[in-house]
C-alpha cells in the first residue's frame, strides 16, 4: 500500500487498512466502463476536463443532486448534478441544496442518465 511504504513516516498497515474501512462508509463509486463512458460523454458535451467529468459521473451514479467544488463553473448543471462553489454559496443555500432529494436515476432507484 502506497500510504505505508511511500510516505515517511507512513502509518502501520493496520492503521491504513482501518482508515480505508472507515472511508468505505461513504460508499465510494467503483470506476467501471459505464462510469468512464458517462465521464467521456460529460467531457465531450460540457467541455470539462476528464478528471472533472469523472468526478461528475461518479456523483451522478451515486445519485448526488449537488457537487461541491471550486474548479467547475458555479451553478453548472451536469446531467442533473448541480455544481456549487462552497465559497460562493451562502450556507443556508448549501444546506437546502444538499437536503433536496435527487431525481430518479437508473441503477440507483433514483431517472435518466448521461
Amino acid at each position: 500500500m502506497t500510504a505505508t511504504r511511500m510516505l515517511e513516516p507512513g502509518p502501520p498497515p493496520e492503521v491504513a487498512r482501518a482508515d480505508v474501512e472507515d472511508l468505505s462508509a461513504w460508499r465510494p463509486i467503483t470506476i467501471d466502463v459505464a462510469v468512464a463512458e458517462a465521464a467521456w460523454s460529460i467531457e465531450d458535451r460540457f467541455g470539462v476536463s476528464f478528471r472533472d467529468a469523472l468526478i461528475a459521473a461518479a456523483a451522478y451514479v451515486a445519485a448526488c443532486a449537488v457537487l461541491l467544488g471550486e474548479d467547475l463553473q458555479h451553478g453548472m448543471d451536469l446531467d442533473g448534478v448541480r455544481v456549487l462553489d462552497p465559497f460562493r454559496t451562502p450556507i443556508g443555500d448549501l444546506e437546502r441544496a444538499v437536503r433536496r432529494p435527487g431525481t430518479t436515476r437508473p441503477g440507483t432507484g433514483t431517472g435518466a442518465g448521461p
